[in-house]
């Protein structure tokens, strides 16, 4: 690469604009914000399709598709939409169809300086890996989940062997790659148990992307706003079965506490879900589908609790995006998950608000009585959740990884660009 030319980067996502789930939010401001600041970037991604696991756009098949969008070049490619998500062999052929649609631009990998795959998707990890061993430029690995383990944990995946394998194959897939960055602390602690090559891990938290900031900024603060009475509880996103958001509702519905619960998302359990709250005709709970940017944070501004579910065993790997958009709307946070995972530890360090383990759900309806009455600190948690909302400030996390890009790219002493990334 010439000192007057731009770093060519390339970003290999699953979901991207329009997609906004499964951190298709994160991936598209990413890719726009990197071109902003200098660099030619090519995403190579599928056609919209999540979570609603439907073809959103009527072009997913064999045809690429290529265009600008904010300054990135975009590529998409087809792949096997699973019509029920929770079955392994349809997972697999998701999997195995990204990855056999993706080699088919193998021939242009080498134009690019350095190679940025997300993970979830192994099939996406997997092309990255095909495309380094050919083209022999630098990888760079960002782990938002790991596949492997969320499929033991969601039951998509059951036995010792099934699970050893998947666990294998992803094992030897991550330790190609010269670089790894994750999203908490606690994920950077499990890849450190899993690293072969001593590779540096760089904590590179989400975001709240700039436009759904945007939305949010048109809104008054509602900082120091009492909670309603009944008090009101919001869920939005993506509704799966590492949310088991159906047994939180199942406990609530059987209490009489004052509340209401506003459901709205799409994913493998939408359905559960939505066909539940028809079953139980219960006024205090609502269903609707995912929503819009704008209406996702006139959402947010009218709860009091926006309520994340993780379930247990299944929270190890990473922070629910949503979080941070329930954060910079000063909304106080009602989380169920388990103490020890990122979303446990970040509600004990910032304070948003009440976190529960499935163990104690049983509290919740009482807990949601005291709020009524005025006997909890709710004010408090809303000021947390403002001042923690600052952490994940949108230019200072780019600006961040822009920076370690550019490190990757330049080369040098191993052991002194390890040094640099993850001191930074």
């Amino acid at each position: 690469m010439s000192g007057d030319t731009k770093p060519r980067l390339l970003i290999v996502v699953n979901v991207f604009n329009p997609d906004r789930g499964g951190g298709g939010a994160i991936f598209s401001d990413l890719a726009y914000g990197l071109a902003a600041r200098g660099f030619d970037v090519t995403v190579r991604c599928a056609y919209p399709y999540y979570p609603e696991w439907t073809d959103k756009s009527g072009n997913n098949g064999c045809a690429i598709e290529r265009y600008d969008d904010q300054g990135a070049h975009i590529e998409r490619y087809g792949l096997f939409i699973p019509s029920k998500p929770n079955s392994l062999f349809q997972r697999l052929l998701y999997e195995a169809s990204f990855l056999l649609s993706l080699l088919r631009s193998l021939p242009r990998g080498g134009r690019f300086d350095m190679v940025m795959v997300y993970c979830p998707l192994v099939g996406a990890v997997a092309f990255a890996v095909a495309n380094k061993l050919i083209w022999r430029k630098p990888l760079w690995l960002n782990v938002q989940d790991l596949s492997a383990d969320a499929a033991a944990a969601s039951g998509i995946a059951k036995g010792r062997a099934v699970i050893a394998l998947l666990r294998g194959v992803q094992s030897w897939f991550f330790n190609r790659a010269e670089i790894w960055s994750s999203i908490s602390p606690v994920m950077v602690d499990r890849l450190r148990a899993i690293r072969k090559r001593n590779q540096p891990i760089v904590y590179l938290p989400n975001w709240l992307n700039g436009s759904m900031a945007d939305e949010l900024a048109r809104l008054e603060d509602k900082t120091g706003r009492a909670p309603g009475r009944p008090v009101r509880l919001l869920y939005a996103g993506n509704i799966g079965t590492k949310q088991d958001l159906l047994l939180f509702c199942q406990r609530l519905q059987q209490s009489d506490a004052p509340f209401t619960f506003r459901i709205h998302g799409n994913g493998g359990r939408a359905d559960d879900i939505r066909d539940w709250v028809a079953s139980v005709n219960d006024p205090r709970f609502t269903f609707g589908p995912f929503l819009d940017e704008a209406g996702f944070a006139s959402a947010l501004h009218e709860t009091d609790f926006f309520v994340i579910t993780e379930k247990a065993k299944s929270g190890g790997s990473f922070i629910p995006c949503k979080a941070i958009s329930g954060l910079a709307s000063h909304s106080a946070i009602l989380a169920v998950c388990d103490d020890d995972s990122p979303l446990g530890q970040e509600m004990r360090e910032a304070q948003p608000g009440p976190c529960f383990t499935w163990e104690q759900l049983n509290e919740v309806p009482a807990f949601l009585a005291r709020v009524a009455e005025g006997t909890e600190n709710f004010t408090g948690w809303q000021e947390n959740a403002r001042a923690r909302a600052h952490f994940y400030a949108r230019d200072a996390v780019i600006d961040r990884c822009a920076q370690a890009i550019r490190a990757v790219i330049a080369g040098g002493d191993a052991t002194a660009l390890k040094a640099q990334l993850e001191a930074e």
